[in-house]
């Protein structure tokens, strides 16, 4: 499976549960492993982005646009992915699945990039 692919079904399981409360996902596959380490982290990543979000909520942010800042803020603190590589792509992401014009991808990038200059305040 593509990286592309590998994040894509993180998104839509974290927001399936967002959104219902809970997901089936396939909690044997490589992907849903990661969903569940990113629910186990979730209150600390949630604390992370709003940190880094100025005036605005977390609770206001879309559904989908959420699980990718979430999955996004995860890879960053969790993971040796290049940071630039993760915005990078959950720009792109934002850019496929957002339902909200530029606006949207500005925002995602504004955040993320917040949450990577901050990095070095966050303790695992």
């Amino acid at each position: 499976m593509s990286r592309r692919k590998y994040r894509e079904k993180i998104i839509f399981n974290l927001y399936e549960l967002d959104l219902m409360g809970n997901s089936n996902f396939d909690k044997e596959t490589e992907a849903g492993k990661t969903t569940l380490d990113i629910i186990s982290k979730m209150e600390k990543i949630d604390e992370v982005i709003e940190s880094n979000l100025y005036n605005y909520k977390l609770y206001r942010l879309a559904y989908l646009d959420k699980a990718i800042i979430r999955l996004a803020t995860y890879e960053m603190i969790y993971t040796k992915e290049p940071k630039q590589v993760i915005i990078n792509e959950a720009i792109e992401l934002t850019k496929e699945y957002s339902d909200i014009d530029d606006k949207q991808k500005a925002f995602t990038n504004k955040v993320l990039d917040n949450i990577k200059n901050n990095l070095g305040d966050i303790s695992e």
